[in-house]
């Protein structure tokens, strides 16, 4: 398949939004160019542009360097999927040079403006982050039952989604080995947008995934010495690519699905599991409640609660710290998943 500045991009319906739609009505064909500056001489720059979420933003900056700049478009705060934006944000995109997403069903709005920018917007470079992983994904059951490790059969063309079951889990870049291809996928999209510059971009994504690949071995290192190949995380469960990877289970009453409310049976079960693996440390989502997690632990003998990161978005503490993907993994979710598993 050949491919031209947007080499991964693969939606066409040439739909947007109603909002984006205007949004993007507004911008002339003169627009059309980027928003490169030139360097004096009339040669158009690289200047950079938008992704679809925090964790996407910071792998970019990091590919990136010096060279160009990207920008983060959900609120601190907020996780990226699920997310939905307003105002200007898809006429904001147009004028820039590049656009880095994620071509999957929970990122709706994103496919619909990449496939804008595919059909009218020809010098903007559209970077899909999964290309070449569509076969790796996995099943996204919105039922309640967690772990379920078969690969996904979306094939991510239609992002039909209306029965809620069966979709593939968006949250493939909690796995560092997953995240290993997406990364070198960005760089290789910036490398056809900015020749000039591909060696720079190609450099920095090999630096950078040798620090996932110190991730890689942190887990493996955690499964070693665990004495428990269980745990529990009393929310959804947004980490079963990490399951698949290491081999652990996360045991959830939730389940995979934000929307799902656990019942007072699915409690009861989650409490005796506790108690029978001897788990002292409940995990639960850092941009969700802590009042199940409360719940287990007044409950059954464990004596504390732990956060753990979905890594799709920051907080405001964790931006003053300077916290990007990296330092949420390392900082945050490989020690609480230490003492969870009793790995410490």
């Amino acid at each position: 398949m050949e491919h031209s500045r947007r080499s991964v991009l693969k939606r066409g319906s040439g739909l947007v939004a109603a909002g984006a739609a205007a949004s993007l009505a507004g911008c002339s064909d003169a627009g059309r160019g980027g928003s490169g500056d030139t360097d004096g001489g009339g040669t158009e720059t690289f200047a950079g542009g938008y992704t679809a979420f925090f964790t996407l933003t910071d792998w970019t900056n990091r590919i990136a360097g010096d060279r160009a700049a990207f920008e983060d478009p959900v609120e601190v705060g907020r996780l990226g999927h699920g997310w939905e934006p307003g105002g200007t944000l898809a006429a904001d995109v147009a004028a820039t040079d590049a656009f880095v997403y994620l071509d999957h069903p929970e990122f709706a709005w994103a496919q619909d403006l990449a496939s804008t920018l595919d059909a009218d917007y020809d010098s903007v470079a559209v970077i899909d982050g999964l290309a070449g992983l569509e076969g790796d994904l996995l099943a996204w059951d919105h039922g309640h039952d967690e772990g379920e490790r078969t690969e996904s059969t979306d094939d991510h063309d239609e992002g039909d989604n209306s029965d809620g079951d069966r979709q593939s889990d968006p949250h493939v870049w909690v796995d560092p080995v997953r995240s290993t291809a997406i990364v070198e996928t960005i760089a290789a999209g910036l490398g056809d947008a900015d020749p000039d510059n591909a060696e720079v971009y190609a450099d920095n994504a090999e630096a950078y995934t040798a620090e996932l690949d110190e991730i890689d071995a942190a887990f493996e290192s955690l499964v070693e010495t665990a004495e428990r190949d269980v745990a529990v995380i009393a929310g959804h469960n947004s980490f079963q690519y990490l399951e698949d990877r290491y081999g652990f289970r996360l045991h959830s009453p939730v389940g995979v699905s934000p929307q799902n409310e656990p019942t007072q049976s699915e409690i009861a079960d989650t409490i005796e599991i506790v108690d029978r693996e001897g788990i002292d440390t409940i995990l639960y989502d850092r941009f969700g409640s802590t009042t199940l997690a409360e719940t287990v632990v007044e409950n059954s003998d464990a004596t504390e609660m732990a956060a753990v990161s979905p890594a799709g978005g920051t907080t405001r503490e964790w931006n003053e710290a300077g916290y990007g993907y990296l330092e949420q993994m390392t900082e945050i979710n490989l020690p609480a998943f230490e003492r969870a598993f009793g790995a410490q």
